[in-house]
């Protein structure tokens, strides 16, 4: 007898409860499942059914990790797993509780380009960098149980997930008993919600919580708030999902859905493929939300069937739905507290930045984006580079190739613009990088990539490249000016993020867009043009060329779909996808059950995260004359936090390799090197965009007090631990808005920073931070802290309540004591939201707290 939970049951007790999201429900079905002994099972169930706030536990059925976040989660499970040698104890114990996959797809660099040997390349160079960081990888996939790798050179740990491992319904024997549940899961990736657009629910976290759940810890939780989003229309011909999904993450940004689920319904929901659920729901993170839900519907059972899936698991999903109500109708129309509209007709071809991803701009609108940046037109500042001009496109990012729509018209305009005569000027660094070997197989099948290939646009690596900011270096000549000359040059990509010094460091103008935008504006070769109204070029007769004549039509595109997209692609491409090429498979990994560190690596060391006394001690002030290390401005994204790109050759970071005489060549990028502590906190708060107030120039720069030293951010905070003094960081609003980054929280916590003030913070990285033992402090009122008191690098700050005195959401007050010894109030809000979390930070952080829980056992 195959057991689940009886919505029936539910819905006769609570009649209400078919009205609510059915997002909510799985909630719900996951705390009836799960918890069976808490004294206020009841209540929270009541609170669930009708929407009302109550603190849960949830208990994701798998995990999926990236390998630049998933690294150091593995790190730490090795450490632990010498920790209980050290203590007598079994390190075979120490295992993932809950399956965990990983996929390795961010260390990947665009180095070559415009070739087509390029991926073979760019693959060999990819394990000649990370040879020591793949050892460990393949150590790791022997020696845990619970744990499956997929290999460098596979796809996208998004692609990989919707098109191959989710399930939408899982069917697992737990204590010799069947059961049949909603597919759920956590990912230490903040696109982690792509999942959401085929009804999976899920969400990004940071790797240190994943490590938690990891060790059978569940994520403790206020049950997230649910928005509907009412789809109406139908988008117009010519726009695809990439514009869709653009406007709404200008529309939901300014609305304010930070740490919700939204969840979509209405008749506009029809309209949409699930692939281009898929895309908006991608770009959760963008608009700030927690997830963005997708119900299963029929389109969704055929995404199943196109996919490869078994009809035995299509069935599966099918009949569970059904069942238990939970299959989307189109006339359903959930009660939600929020409701928001949008009509799908409204909706036009358009790109976003340059900074931000919720920076929409139709594309009349681009120039004078640029024009606000100080470009000219016609502006020539060298020989062949002027202002505004593009240095970098890239066809990139799980967001917009496992679209095949998008790329396939992507496809068939280069295929036109050949026909035309078009080209892209070779000062153009371009790509594509597809997120599943699958993209290659239906574009070489429609005879389209000799069609890219000949604009330059040739596959160089099945991962992430530019869209993480792995972008490689810029073209020689490109180089060579930039060195010279300080021209606004410019990217475009079909990425999901555009934030600044994360594509390159010497861009500043940076766009997001469709694939087959990237390849218009390439062949223009600049951004400061109105695509709508100029010519891209001229073709070889001598006809001035525009968009129009370019873009294919829908039954080009429905035709080559039809044709294309086949289960049989997937069925081929996915059957090897747990198996490395011949250098994977060669790697020398060790066989014992704990991982023998070395002391000189500076890709691994032992980290200390176990070891760390807790910042916060009961008996003492909250925070006592506390020295400001930085204040910042708003949109501070955990990429300003705590770069992933190329190591800068002036950092502490250079500075710490170099005395481990490691040459510049061999620098690699700090996402590469996350397994180093030592690197990791040097770089912290060093991307050359940040702009701390302390000081005039951008980068890693502060002040020092009393001595008004200038200095770097790594080396004052050295001072002030040596000194005992209490640090705290200032910033505004949207602070860690980005990547799940844990190194974000955990270079923070290294730095000594004991709290951070801010006007609002993004949900991952305040969760970060509560885990990393650093408390949360959203100022209160309606007046930005810069207005309501003046600071500088004399400035103290105390909070002189006891550490007991930390409860979820206090309010506490602060005290700015400047050099004069003059006072001013102001009031702040502790942002924990459980008793957990108060555990968690009074413990040092999460990993101690578990930690002295599973070896005490």
């Amino acid at each position: 007898m195959i057991k689940s939970v009886d919505f029936n049951k539910l819905y006769k007790q609570f009649p209400h409860l078919k009205k609510q999201p059915i997002s909510r429900r799985i909630l719900l079905e996951n705390v009836v499942r799960k918890d069976q002994k808490s004294p206020h099972r009841e209540e929270t169930i009541e609170a669930l059914v009708y929407g009302g706030p109550t603190e849960i536990e949830f208990w994701p059925s798998r995990i999926i990790m990236q390998d630049y976040a998933g690294m150091p989660a593995l790190i730490d499970l090795a450490a632990l797993r010498s920790a209980a040698k050290d203590m007598g104890a079994d390190p075979n114990s120490i295992n993932p509780q809950v399956p965990v996959t990983l996929v390795v797809d961010h260390s990947v660099m665009a180095n070559e380009t415009r070739r087509v040997d390029a991926l073979e390349i760019n693959l060999k160079d990819e394990f000649r960098t990370n040879v020591e960081r793949y050892t460990f990888l393949k150590w790791a996939s022997k020696a845990f149980k619970n744990l499956q790798i997929v290999p460098p050179g596979q796809g996208i740990i998004h692609q990989v997930n919707t098109e191959h491992f989710a399930t939408i319904v899982t069917e697992k024997t737990h204590h010799g008993t069947p059961w049949q549940y909603p597919d759920t899961l956590i990912g230490t990736d903040s696109h982690t919600t792509m999942v959401n657009g085929m009804g999976v629910l899920g969400w990004g976290v940071g790797g240190i919580e994943a490590e938690s759940v990891m060790l059978g810890e569940p994520i403790s939780m206020v049950a997230p708030e649910v928005v509907t989003v009412w789809l109406e229309g139908e988008a117009a011909k010519g726009v695809l999902a990439t514009d869709i999904v653009l406007s709404l993450t200008e529309m939901l940004r300014k609305q304010g859905v930070v740490g919700k689920i939204i969840e979509f319904c209405g008749p506009g929901v029809n309209s949409l493929s699930t692939t281009d659920r898929l895309t908006i729901s991608n770009m959760s993170p963008e608009f700030g939300s927690m997830a963005a839900f997708f119900p299963v519907d029929n389109k969704t059972l055929g995404y199943l069937t196109t996919t490869g899936r078994s009809r035995y698991q299509n069935k599966l999903v099918e009949n569970y739905l059904t069942k238990n109500s939970l299959f989307y109708s189109p006339e359903f129309q959930p009660e939600t507290d929020f409701q928001l509209s949008f009509n799908l007709n409204d909706v036009n071809r358009i790109i976003a930045g340059p900074k931000r991803p919720d920076e929409k701009r139709n594309l009349h609108e681009v120039p004078k984006a640029l024009y606000e940046l100080g470009v000219r037109k016609d502006h020539k500042n060298s020989e062949f580079l002027s202002s505004g001009d593009i240095v970098i496109a890239a066809i990139t990012s799980c967001t917009n190739t496992a679209n095949p729509e998008a790329m396939i018209t992507a496809g068939l305009l280069a295929q036109n613009a050949r026909k035309h005569g078009l080209t892209v000027k070779t000062s153009i660094k371009t790509s594509i990088a597809p997120g599943a070997k699958v993209v290659t197989s239906y574009l070489q099948n429609l005879g389209l990539l000799e069609d890219l290939s000949a604009l330059g646009f040739n596959v160089v690596a099945y991962g992430c490249t530019t869209c993480v900011g792995n972008s490689g270096e810029l073209t020689k000549e490109v180089l060579d000016v930039l060195e010279q000359k300080d021209i606004l040059v410019s990217s475009i990509l079909s990425g999901n993020r555009n934030f600044e010094g994360r594509i390159h460091p010497k861009i500043k103008a940076n766009f997001l867009a469709s694939p087959p935008l990237v390849i218009a504006y390439a062949i223009a070769g600049t951004m400061n043009i109105d695509l709508e109204k100029s010519p891209l070029g001229i073709s070889k007769t001598g006809q001035p060329v525009f968009l129009h004549d370019l873009w294919p039509s829908q039954e080009a595109i429905a035709n080559a779909l039809h044709q294309a997209i086949t289960s049989n692609i997937f069925i081929e491409n996915y059957k090897t996808v747990l198996e490395g090429n011949a250098d994977w498979e060669t790697l020398n990994a060790p066989e014992s059950d704990v991982f023998p560190w070395n002391s000189k690596s500076t890709y691994l060391q032992k980290p200390p995260f176990f070891e760390l006394p807790p910042l916060f001690n009961p008996g003492r002030s909250i925070l006592d004359r506390a020295v400001p290390l930085a204040i910042l401005d708003d949109h501070i994204t955990t990429d300003h936090i705590s770069p992933v790109g190329r190591i800068p050759e002036d950092s502490p970071a250079a500075n710490y390799l170099i005395a481990k005489s490691v040459s510049p060549q061999d620098f690699n990028a700090f996402g590469a090197r996350r397994g180093e502590h030592e690197v990791m906190v040097r770089g912290t708060f060093t991307n050359i965009r940040l702009r701390n107030h302390l000081v005039s120039r951008a980068g890693g720069w502060t002040l020092t007090t009393p001595e008004d030293k200038e200095t770097t951010i790594y080396d004052a905070a050295m001072t002030y631990i040596s000194r005992k003094r209490d640090i705290i960081l200032f910033a505004g609003k949207q602070y860690g808005a980005g990547s799940a980054r844990d190194w974000a929280a955990k270079g923070t916590r290294l730095l000594g920073v004991k709290a951070v003030i801010a006007e609002s913070f993004e949900r991952i990285h305040r969760a970060n931070l509560v885990r990393m033992g650093v408390l949360p402090l959203q100022i209160v009122g309606e007046k930005a802290l810069f207005d309501q008191v003046e600071l500088n690098h004399h400035s103290e700050i105390s909070i002189e309540a006891a550490v007991n005195d930390i409860h979820p959401f206090a309010e506490l007050k602060a005290v700015i004591i400047n050099h004069k010894e003059e006072k001013k109030e102001f009031f702040v809000k502790a942002i924990i939201e459980t008793d957990a979390e108060k555990d968690y930070l009074l413990s040092g952080g999460i990993l101690p707290h578990v930690a002295m829980k599973f070896l005490s056992h």
